[in-house]
């Protein structure tokens, strides 16, 4: 993103050389890196990290990781190039809306083989499918609708119990289901944005006080923290006052 490709490639190449950095599907979709993508040095970095993650999943269920590859890759592309859409053309532009319209499409199709994976193996975990892999089960839940949400809550939870899935990923998806059955959310990781002023605020959370303390015990850093990529400034004496509007505006929609 400075625009010093030498450095940037002397960075991959210790991650990928040091470190054994293995995710794939992430690096090749990420739009940070697509100034990098024609110089002469990008695929040999993609290979080696190719290598990485071919020896890391070596005992894995293969099959299955190259399936939910795939729908990570489905499922994360379109969904960054969002901010460069809203950025050149609007949030409310028929771009944006074309582009939910493509993103709301792959979600259906990704929904039916994750569905598919969970009822036939339940929650699998990141030593059978990998940590990716892991991961992208709960990103089909957590952008899927309402009922499927709260069809798999309690399988995802038993799955933390388990050890098969995060604790800081089931956080979101609590937060998600609570909201849709019109309850406050309890980690404070749903954000809305109000249509008139286009200002971001945070979705009605309960006991706002403590909720630092709760983020905590899933592996979630303080709610301020996480606000910043929404440029909100988190002050929890405001936002309980503004709570019964922010509640009240939040049923209108």
């Amino acid at each position: 993103m400075a625009v010093v490709p030498d450095s940037a490639f002397f960075q991959l190449d210790r991650i990928a050389t040091k470190a054994n950095y293995t995710n794939y599907a992430h690096i090749i979709i990420d739009p940070d890196l697509n100034s990098l993508h024609n110089d002469n040095r990008w695929k040999p970095l993609l290979e080696k990290i190719k290598e990485n993650k071919e020896k890391a999943e070596a005992n894995l269920n293969k099959p299955l990781v190259a399936m939910l590859d795939s729908i990570y890759i489905e499922d994360q592309t379109y969904r960054k190039q969002l901010d460069g859409i809203k950025k050149k053309y609007g949030w409310d532009s028929k771009e944006m809306k074309d582009h939910w319209k493509i993103i709301n499409e792959k979600d259906s199709i990704n929904l039916v083989k994750v569905k598919s994976i969970l009822d036939k193996y339940g929650w699998l975990g990141a030593d059978v499918v990998g940590g990716q892999g892991n991961s992208t089960l709960f990103l089909v839940i957590q952008h899927s609708d309402q009922a499927t949400q709260e069809t798999y809550l309690p399988m995802m939870r038993e799955a933390v119990k388990n050890g098969k899935a995060q604790g800081s990923s089931l956080a979101l998806l609590e937060d998600r289901v609570a909201l849709g059955q019109g309850k406050r959310q309890i980690y404070g990781s749903q954000i809305g944005r109000d249509p008139e002023t286009q200002i971001s605020y945070v979705l009605p959370l309960e006991d706002p006080d403590n909720v630092d303390k709760r983020r905590a015990e899933v592996g979630l850093g303080p709610l301020s923290e996480y606000l910043n990529r929404w440029q909100i400034k988190w002050d929890v004496e405001q936002y309980k006052m503004d709570l019964p509007k922010l509640e009240e505006k939040t049923k209108r929609k």
